[in-house]
C-alpha cells in the first residue's frame, strides 16, 4: 500500500512538473532556484576563481590564506542578523576616546555590545564542538554570560557597587521572565502545548531557590540589626556573611557541573533520546558543519572580549551623565537596560529553538543562564571585590530581594509540570513589564526610608 501511495505521489509530481513546463514553468523554477541559492552564489563568485575552483584551496599561499580568512569572516559575520550593528563598535569607541557627548557615547556603546554578545556566543559554540561535552559545557558556563561579567568587573573597579548588583539581579530576571516568557509565548503560538524535561527543570529551579535564599538572608539580617549596631559594624558583618555564602555557592555550582556532565548526565539526555528522528537528527548533524576551528574560535573569543571590555569601559563611564541628564536611576540602568544588551544573543537563540519545539534547549538557555549568574558570576564578583578591596556583598535592597523571590516563585510554578503554552509566556512577560515599571520609579538609595519603616514596625 505504501509503495502504491509513493508511486501515486511520484506520478502526481511528474505530471505537475510536465504541466508546469508546458506553461512556461521552467523559467519560474529557474528563478526560484536562483532565489534560494542567492546567498551561495554570492559566496561562490566572491571566493571562487573563473574556473570555479575555491580560492581557499588554491595552491598559492598568498591566494589561499586571504581567501580562507575572508570566507570564514563572512560566514561569522552573517551568522546572526544583529551583527549589522557592528558598525557601532568603531563609532562608539571613537566617540568614547575623544570624550564626546556622554549620552551619545552611552547609546553608541550600548548598541555596539549587542552584536559583540552575539559573536561571543557564536565563537563559544564553535569552540565547544571540538572540546566535547564536559569542556564544552564549561566553556558555555564561562563565556555564556561574559558580557555581564565584563561590564560588572569594569563597574566594580570604578566602585559602582549598585550598578554591579543591579546588573546581576537584572540578568537573572531578564532570563527567567523575559527570555523564558518569549520562548513560551513564541513556541505556544506555533504549538498548542510544548513539553520539556521536568526533572532538569526541577533541578535548576531548586538551585535557583537556594540562590534566592542566599540573597534573602543578608537582606533580612541587615534589616534585623537595625540601629542596634554602628553602620561600620553592620557592613562588616554583612561582608563576612557574603564572603562565606559566595564560597558555598561556588562549591554548589561546581558540584552541579559534575552532576550534569558526569555522574547524572543521563538525566539531562533522557528527553532527547525518544526524538532521535526528524529534527533532532538535523540538530545533531548541524554542529559537524562548524565554521571556526579551535584556534580561530579562540582568537575570535579574545578579540571580541577585548572589544566588549573597551565598549563596557566607555559605557560605564557615561552612566553618571545619563543619570543626571535623562533622570534615570542607576538601578534601572543596571537592572533593565544592561541585561537586555548582555542577553540579546541568548534571547534570539532561545526564541528560535522554542519555535522549533526544542524546549529542553530553550529551558537550558534561559534558566541555565540565570543559574550561572546566581551561583557562579555573582559569588565570583563578591570574591573579586574582596580581593580588590571593594565592599561588594550579597546584601541587596529589601524591595529587590522580594522581587527576585517572587520572580523565581512564579517561574518555578510554571515549569513544575514540564509543559508550557502561550498563556504562561504572557504571564512571565507581563510580570517582567510590571517589574520594569516598578524599577523605573524606584530610587537609588531607599535604605534610609526602609530602615526608618523597619524601626517603626519594630517599636510597635
Amino acid at each position: 500500500m505504501r509503495s502504491n501511495l509513493r508511486r501515486h505521489a511520484s506520478g502526481s509530481k511528474i505530471q505537475q512538473i510536465r504541466s508546469s513546463t508546458e506553461n512556461g514553468g521552467a523559467s519560474l523554477a529557474a528563478s526560484l532556484h536562483h532565489h534560494v541559492d542567492e546567498h551561495t552564489a554570492l559566496l561562490h563568485r566572491a571566493f571562487h576563481n573563473s574556473d570555479g575552483q575555491p580560492l581557499n584551496q588554491d595552491e598559492r599561499t598568498w591566494v589561499r590564506w586571504p581567501a580562507s580568512f575572508g570566507y570564514t569572516a563572512w560566514q561569522t559575520l552573517t551568522s546572526n542578523p544583529v551583527n549589522v550593528l557592528l558598525v557601532f563598535v568603531p563609532i562608539g569607541i571613537a566617540f568614547g576616546a575623544t570624550h564626546g557627548n556622554p549620552t551619545v557615547v552611552f547609546c553608541l556603546n550600548f548598541l555596539a555590545i549587542i552584536p559583540l554578545a552575539s559573536l561571543l556566543s557564536f565563537a563559544t559554540e564553535e569552540i565547544s564542538v571540538k572540546l566535547g561535552q564536559t569542556l564544552g559545557g564549561l566553556m558555555n558556563a564561562t563565556f555564556g554570560n561574559a558580557v555581564e561579567l565584563i561590564v560588572s568587573i569594569v563597574a566594580l573597579k570604578d566602585g559602582e557597587i549598585r550598578i554591579v548588583q543591579a546588573s546581576m539581579l537584572g540578568s537573572i530576571l531578564s532570563n527567567i521572565l523575559l527570555v523564558l516568557g518569549c520562548c513560551f509565548f513564541a513556541g505556544g503560538i506555533k504549538h498548542k502545548e510544548q513539553k520539556f524535561n521536568s526533572t532538569v527543570a526541577s533541578t535548576m529551579s531548586s538551585l535557583m531557590a537556594v540562590s534566592t535564599a542566599s540573597l534573602i538572608i543578608p537582606a533580612t539580617l541587615y534589616a534585623a540589626m537595625g540601629s542596634s549596631k554602628p553602620q561600620d559594624k553592620k557592613d562588616k558583618n554583612i561582608l563576612i556573611l557574603s564572603h562565606g555564602t559566595s564560597i558555598i555557592l561556588l562549591i554548589l555550582y561546581g558540584m552541579y557541573l559534575v552532576f550534569q556532565l558526569k555522574t547524572h548526565s543521563d538525566f539531562f539526555d533522557e528527553e532527547s533520546e525518544p526524538e532521535a528522528g526528524g529534527e533532532n537528527n538535523a540538530e545533531r548533524e548541524q554542529p559537524e558543519t562548524h565554521v571556526l576551528g579551535p584556534w580561530a574560535a579562540g582568537v575570535a573569543l579574545v578579540i571580541v572580549t577585548i572589544a566588549v571590555a573597551v565598549c563596557a569601559e566607555y559605557l560605564v563611564d557615561s552612566i553618571d551623565s545619563i543619570v543626571e541628564n535623562a533622570h534615570v536611576s542607576r538601578t534601572f540602568i543596571g537592572l533593565i537596560l544592561l541585561p537586555i544588551v548582555g542577553n540579546a544573543a541568548e534571547h534570539v537563540t532561545a526564541v528560535v529553538v522554542a519555535t522549533k519545539n526544542k524546549m529542553d534547549l530553550a529551558i537550558g538557555v534561559a534558566i541555565g543562564s540565570s543559574m550561572q549568574i546566581a551561583l557562579l558570576v555573582t559569588p565570583f564578583l563578591v570574591i573579586l571585590g574582596w580581593i580588590m578591596g571593594q565592599p561588594m556583598s550579597l546584601q541587596f535592597e529589601i524591595f529587590e530581594t522580594v522581587v527576585f523571590f517572587l520572580a523565581v516563585l512564579v517561574t518555578n510554578y510554571l515549569i513544575s509540570d514540564g509543559k508550557s503554552n502561550y498563556l504562561e509566556g504572557a504571564m512571565l512577560l507581563g510580570m517582567y513589564i510590571i517589574i520594569a515599571l516598578a524599577f523605573y520609579v524606584y530610587p537609588d538609595n531607599p535604605t534610609k526610608d526602609v530602615n526608618a519603616l523597619w524601626s517603626m514596625i519594630s517599636q510597635r
